[in-house]
């Protein structure tokens, strides 16, 4: 990929509740060093994890109610009030909990949900999670994950033509304009995006997951075992690190930033 090649934000999510619902957004304002506003701000225990809110730490996944292993997450419908700190739940289109997470009594309204429903899953108690402004993400560092929509076409394509919800991919941002895989050779690369600049990190190595069809709640593909196959690795989509203050938005051009002549 050139430094002038270009390409556009298709969508734009964030995950208030690992596991749960993605918000759609129409635009948002990236802080350096920082998520997306309220992106994995919660997180819904598996048992004891030993998270401290007052000194939180990042906790592997498998410490969480997840998509990996908890498939049936992806039937809920999850809205998440950023004035209020309401969290409402829906299950086939009614509302089965509801709660403000900033509150003893609310937290526990949604943990009760859980406790009811998710059995056997649960290896303990469930219980809501936060912690000042940490972030519930995959990986250590605060990061902002980008997913190239030519990437999952091609990853259709080796499945033999089935269609792939991209929301699969549980992405902040997506963008069209990439060609196929060429995303995975920016990390060390600065992204421009208006004011806002994000250093990307790492490649996305993809879990069980992305198997999950988002509407569905079906664990119906194989999509890491498949891009071994085709291509000897399991990435799809990469981390950026905010590292100039910016909004950004759906329309808006995402480019390749190139190295200034010292």
């Amino acid at each position: 990929m050139t430094a002038s090649q270009t390409a556009e934000i298709t969508g734009l999510y964030r995950y208030p509740i690992k596991g749960l619902t993605p918000e759609s957004l129409p635009r948002v304002p990236l802080r350096t060093g920082q998520t997306l506003p309220a992106d994995r701000r919660y997180a819904i225990e598996n048992g004891p994890s030993g998270f401290d809110p007052e000194a939180p730490a990042w906790k592997p996944k498998i410490q969480f109610l997840m998509l990996a292993r908890n498939e049936r997450l992806a039937s809920l419908d999850s809205r998440f009030e950023d004035a209020t700190n309401r969290l409402t739940i829906r299950k086939d289109g009614q509302i089965v909990a509801s709660g403000d997470l900033e509150t003893t009594a609310g937290r526990a309204a949604i943990e009760d949900y859980f406790t009811e429903n998710f059995q056997p899953e649960l290896k303990g108690p469930p219980k809501v999670l936060s912690g000042r402004d940490h972030s519930f993400s995959d990986v250590a560092r605060k990061v902002v994950s980008i997913i190239n929509l030519d990437s999952v076409r091609a990853i259709e394509t080796m499945l033999g033509g089935a269609a792939i919800n991209p929301l699969r991919f549980r992405a902040n941002l997506y963008v069209k304009g990439w060609p196929a895989w060429s995303e995975l050779d920016l990390v060390g690369e600065t992204l421009a995006i208006g004011e806002a600049r994000l250093k990307v990190v790492k490649r996305i190595v993809r879990c069980p997951a992305v198997n999950v069809d988002p509407k569905t709640a079906q664990r119906d593909l194989e999509i890491p075992p498949t891009l071994s196959r085709n291509l000897g690795h399991m990435d799809c989509g990469i981390y950026a690190e905010v590292i100039a203050d910016g909004e950004i938005g759906v329309g808006d051009a995402i480019a390749v930033e190139a190295p200034r002549l010292v």
